[in-house]
């Protein structure tokens, strides 16, 4: 859970959570897992399935995460320099 000090009352999260290293991994961790599910549900069209069964869906998401990969493996690739 993310920390919000701008509610009215105070975050419900408070410094005995924060102060840790591990919760700034945390939420780094968590940005990455939203961005994919938010491409998935976005680019890939997860949102409102036209496929109904547990089979299929499993195949179609399989398929788009397979693709989100394929995205992300062609922004890691390092580009040669052209002499």
């Amino acid at each position: 859970m993310a920390q919000n000090d701008e509610r009215r009352g105070g975050s419900a999260i408070d410094a005995r959570t924060t102060r840790h290293a591990s919760y700034d991994v945390s939420q780094k961790k968590r940005k990455r897992i939203e961005e994919c599910f938010g491409w998935l549900k976005d680019i890939a069209l997860l949102r409102k399935l036209k496929h109904r069964g547990l089979f299929k869906v499993a195949w179609i998401f399989t398929f788009a995460a397979a693709a989100y990969n394929l995205v992300r493996m062609r922004k890691l690739i390092p580009i040669p320099a052209v002499a």
